[in-house]
């Protein structure tokens, strides 16, 4: 099996997508940023999709797949605050998660030669709602007749986001049986 598949060949174009979004943003083209954030999204849904019916999961997808999710999410969450689109404190968080997640998994690598680490049900609904926010906020940018997103969603989706890094490195200490 090739390893520019059908899933890693949908990967790569989610990442790719990530300047043309910035681009559409800078230069005030949301209709192109909308369109671009969808497509990023079906990508998302139809890489996993396509790997596992077709089984064509390989170790570059398994790799690059979470790691195309934070490029594009955290990218999206920096030029939508930049535009003061969502709040900065809310980028920091989803920022930092990332980070903690990345840098753990690097950890986990290191000190224990642990390369795979399983997405969470509490991660994957981090991913959705943080996804959810920025295709509303998109929305609203083209429509312009949906209602402010209330402080409480920011909140939440902040709670979220911390909740599932700090179960991240609970499962981190867990594999190395440091917990």
């Amino acid at each position: 099996m090739g390893v520019l598949n059908i899933p890693n060949t949908l990967t790569i174009a989610r990442i790719l997508i990530i300047p043309v979004f910035i681009t559409s943003i800078i230069y005030k083209r949301y209709d192109y940023s909308l369109y671009l954030f969808i497509i990023a999204a079906l990508t998302d849904l139809f890489d996993g999709l396509f790997a596992r019916l077709k089984n064509q999961k390989t170790a570059l997808g398994t790799f690059l797949d979470p790691l195309a999710d934070k490029f594009l999410l955290v990218t999206v969450f920096i030029i939508l605050t930049v535009y003061n689109w969502i709040p900065k404190w809310l980028t920091i968080t989803v920022i930092s998660r990332d980070i903690i997640i990345v840098t753990g998994w690097l950890l986990l690598y290191l000190i224990a030669g642990i390369s795979k680490v399983e997405p969470s049900l509490l991660g994957k609904a981090t991913i959705w709602i943080q996804s959810m926010i920025i295709a509303y906020i998109l929305f609203d940018i083209n429509l312009h007749f949906l209602p402010n997103i209330p402080f409480w969603v920011f909140l939440i989706t902040a709670g979220i986001t911390i909740i599932s890094g700090l179960h991240y490195i609970y499962k981190g200490m867990k594999l190395t049986h440091a917990g």
